[in-house]
Order: structure tokens, then sequence, then C-alpha cells
């Protein structure tokens, strides 16, 4: 659904940009904090994604800010090249290149990702925002917000976290906040309710309530109070002098350093392709089927982090956890991720000891739903159901990312993927067919539209296996392209081996589009027009 004008749809967008600001506010810190970084440059990320890339962005959907996937790139980065300030000046020059890949129109690269690996992702970062919230909703916090790698970097890893939550540590009053918010959220789900009170997001319902939980349980006493390690944490300034000067410059003179350099080509490439991937992956779930430009999308992304890294902020990207939050929030326009930018920069400035009030037991809850909805079991009955060579990428995708990390995870999807089209290249129509024709057949071998190097083992197979004394036709005339391969396999069977297996060869379609001629084969002949075809035993063959 495509709206003249993204002010008409506020009344949809206002309450997805809260629900986005919510679930961003905690993802902002926890991701600084795990790279080893300011706290206050995971909120700069944060507001420069929503103000500066939210404006320029075509993504109706899409939200920006700082990625769980550089993390550890971040966090050696920072390490090597000895200061923050360095640091910035590589986040500045890693925006320039993107910039460049936009112009240069390397966004293109969003086409060659497979549905099946796209889902898969989709599904598994779904899986992991439930494991990594499971301890947050317990209340044990040891691992950072926006944390998303399997191996976690105090040796533990997602499943180790989640014993221990539950063996060693598990909060009342957290685990109270979490679980009641959960029932109220399902609740706000209802019919009934969503019709009454559906304009007020049940994530802000929520949280509300989870602040004013803990607040009474604060009278209990122990071990019902939440404490402060176990809140929203947003540095507090004294004035807003205090908080201007939490900005940080780049270190310009570090622009002759290689090491720089290494570090810029790094982030913009890894930033570049968890862009492009959550683009393809928050269009396949916009409930509107909205196409997005991936080359302005790279753009917008050069742009923002060109501004973020000049004052103090960590690199940014797209990101799916807070896209597909806003989708299900019910965002129409991309004024929801312009919204949520504004708010984490005017509540950040003027009532962050408010929001340090907020559970991180409540935000986990509003996450679990949200992985939730990413990661349905009805996902896995329909990719079962779209056929072995769909299932098994979706599956190997949805465990590689849940047991590494989302790029590692989608890189092993893509080789899974391909391996699922070879094997179907080589086999499919050798091994469905190698009973159905016998000696003596006619059997007619038809090629689909495009045959490319991929089709060159499975045609390859067929005609080796075609039984003694039989008569073959390669029709041709539904193609619009064969590769030079095939064509050479075609060529070499029908001059070499199908006279000795005592093989006619015929064949419809390739005279004039591939220059055969009579004499480049042996036991080879232009074949007659169906209807005049033999009558006999025929066997239909199709290659695809």
């Amino acid at each position: 659904m495509q709206s003249k004008n993204i002010f008409q749809n506020l009344r949809y967008d206002a309450p997805s940009g809260l629900v986005v600001f919510l679930i961003a506010l905690p993802l902002c810190l926890g991701i600084a904090l795990a790279s080893g970084a300011p706290l206050f440059s995971g909120l700069i990320a944060g507001i420069v994604g929503g103000l500066v890339i939210g404006s320029l962005s075509g993504s109706h959907t899409s939200v920006s800010g700082p990625a769980a996937g550089l993390t550890a790139v971040v966090l050696v980065a920072i390490q090597q090249l000895g200061s923050f300030e360095t640091f910035l000046a590589a986040v500045v020059l890693a925006g320039i290149f993107q910039l460049i890949l936009g112009f240069v129109r390397a966004g293109s690269i969003a086409d060659f990702f497979p549905s099946s690996v796209i889902k898969g992702m989709l599904t598994g970062i779904g899986i992991i925002i439930i494991l990594k919230q499971i301890p947050h909703a317990l209340g044990y916090d040891k691992d950072a917000e926006g944390d998303m790698y399997f191996a976690e970097s105090d040796g533990a890893n997602t499943f180790s976290s989640i014993w221990q939550s539950i063996t060693n540590f598990i909060h009342p009053g957290a685990t109270l906040v979490a679980l009641i918010s959960i029932g109220l959220m399902l609740m706000w789900e209802r019919p009934a309710i969503k019709k009454r009170l559906g304009a007020i997001p049940a994530a802000l319902v929520a949280v509300l309530t989870g602040v004013l939980l803990n607040e009474l349980m604060k009278t209990w006493g122990d071990p019902w109070a939440i404490r402060t390690e176990h809140l929203v944490n947003i540095p507090i300034a004294e004035n807003f002098g205090a908080f201007i000067g939490q900005f940080t410059l780049p270190d310009f003179s570090q622009f002759t350093n290689p090491k720089v350099y290494t570090v810029a080509l790094t982030i913009c490439a890894v930033a570049s392709v968890e862009t492009l991937l959550c683009l393809e992956a928050v269009d396949k779930i916009d409930p509107y089927s909205r196409n997005s430009n991936p080359d302005r999308e790279l753009k917008a992304q050069g742009i923002g982090n060109i501004v973020s890294g000049l004052i103090g902020g960590l690199p940014v990207t797209s990101v799916i956890v807070r896209s597909s939050a806003n989708i299900n929030a019910g965002s129409r326009s991309k004024l929801s991720a312009i919204l949520h930018g504004i708010l984490l920069l005017v509540c950040a400035a003027l009532i962050p000891s408010l929001l340090n009030l907020i559970p991180l037991s409540a935000l986990a809850a509003v996450l679990i739903l949200t992985g939730y909805k990413l990661a349905k079991i009805s996902i896995f009955k329909e990719m079962w159901q779209n056929g072995k060579f769909q299932w098994w990428p979706f599956a190997i995708t949805v465990v590689a990312v849940v047991f590494t990390d989302l790029l590692t995870g989608v890189g092993i999807g893509l080789v899974a993927s391909v391996i699922a089209i070879l094997w179907g290249n080589l086999n499919n129509s050798y091994l469905f067919h190698r009973e159905e024709y016998h000696e003596g057949d006619l059997i007619r071998i038809q090629l689909s539209q495009e045959v490319s190097f991929l089709n060159k083992a499975s045609i390859k197979n067929t005609l080796e296996t075609l039984p003694l004394n039989s008569k073959v036709l390669i029709d041709a005339a539904d193609t619009a392209y064969i590769d030079f391969d095939v064509l050479e396999i075609i060529r070499e069977y029908a001059a070499q081996k199908a006279p000795q297996k005592n093989v006619q060869v015929m064949l419809n379609g390739f005279k004039d589009k591939y220059k055969f001629h009579d004499a480049d084969f042996v036991h080879c002949e232009t074949a007659p027009q169906q209807e005049s075809q033999p009558a006999g035993n025929q066997k239909n063959i199709v290659l695809n």
C-alpha cells in the first residue's frame, strides 16, 4: 500500500514507533556495552538510525540502529586502533564506502538471496530472540542486551546461560513482571479488547505495568524488589551542557592510518550485507508487499554512518529485530522509524531518570513475543509443504543462525541452497525416470525454457542411461536458452555414444537457434512434428 502522504498514517505509525522505541532502548545500550564502547554511543546510533536513515530510506518498514552483528567487529577494532575517537574515523570512512556502493548499484546482490534462506534467517532470528531473552525475563542480566551470538564473551553460550539462570538465579520480582507482561500482551490480542483499546500499544501497557509493579514490590522489600542492575540504565547528564558533552568527534588526524581503512572496509562489508539481508527479509513480511530499492538503502546507510561517526555513534545498519517489531506493531510508513529516533533523542535528553525505572524483564517479554511471531510453527509447516529443496536450505539456515550468528548462518544457508540446486539438477530427471523407459521405446526429452550449466549433469546422466536400440527425441522447441556446455554434451552423445548403443537421436527446435547441422551427428535427424511421431510406446522426460 503506497501512501502519498505518510502523515495520513500517523495513527498507525505513532504506536508502532513507540513500540520500536521501547525495544530499541535496551538494545542500543546493550550493543554499546557488548562492543566495549561508551553507552551513549549506542543511543546516538539509534537516534541517527531513526532520524537520518529513516528520513532518507526508501523502505516503509525497515528500522536502523546499532547492530548486534557488528559487536565483535567493533570490540576488536577499538582495541586495535587504540581509541574510540580513532574508531569513529573508521565509521565515517565506512559510510563513505557504503555511499559509493549505493551509487555503483551494488544493492543488486540482494537478488541472490534465495527466499528459503531469507525465511530461515528470520525464523532463526526469532528463535535467538526468545532464547536470549529468557535469562533477562528471569532477572539474569549477566549477558548484555543485544548480544545475538551463540558463543558469549564470558565463555558461556546461549543454552548454558538459560540453564544457569534457571538453576542458580531466578529473580521472583523480575519473573513476575515478565509473566504479567506476556499475559497482558496476549490478552491485548483478543478481538474484544483489541477492538476497544487497539490504539494503545500492548507493549506500552506491559512496560508501564512493569514499572508500576516494581514500584509496588519495592515496598515488599527483598527478594521481590528489582534492583538497579536489572533496570534500563541510560547515562544521566546533570545539565544540557553535560548532555552535549556526551557527543564525541572522531580523530581526523587518523585518516592517514592504514589500519583505519582496514577497519572501515570491514564495517562497510558487514553492515552492507546485514542491511541488504534485513531489507530483503522485511519486504517479505510486509503485509502490503512493498519492495524497497537496495541501492537507495545503501546510500541512506552510508550517510547515516557518516553522521553517526561524526558525532560519536556506533556503526548503523538496518536491523531485523526492530524492523520486524515495527511491522508487527502495525506500521504503515517510515514515519514510525523517524518517530522512534525522535523518542530516543527526547527521552535521553529530558527524562532519562524515568526511563531508568523500566525493568529489563518487561522489555524481554516484548521481545519474546516478537521472536515468537518470527518463528511460528506454521512457518515450519509451510516450508515443509514447499518440498525438500525449499525445506532443507530453510532448516539448515535456521540451525546455523541459532548456533553461530546472523551472517555466518546465512552463509551456511546459501551453501546449502546451492547444494540443493545442484543435487536437484543432478538427480531429479534421471532418478525419477530411470524405470519409466525400456528398450525400443520412443523417449521424448523435453528441455525447459532455460537450460544452464546446472542442468549439465542431469542431461548427461539421462542420455547415458538410455536403453539400447531406442529412439530419443530431444525437444528444445520451447527453450529460450541452452548453455554451450549442454550443447556440447548433446553433440558428443549423438556423435560418439549413441551409435555404440544403436540409439537414434532426433532433434526438435535446435537447428535454427543453435546452428546444429546434420553433419555434426551420426544417426541423427531433425525430429518430425509431434503429430507424425511414431504412435508406439512414448515416454516423456522433462528436464528443468
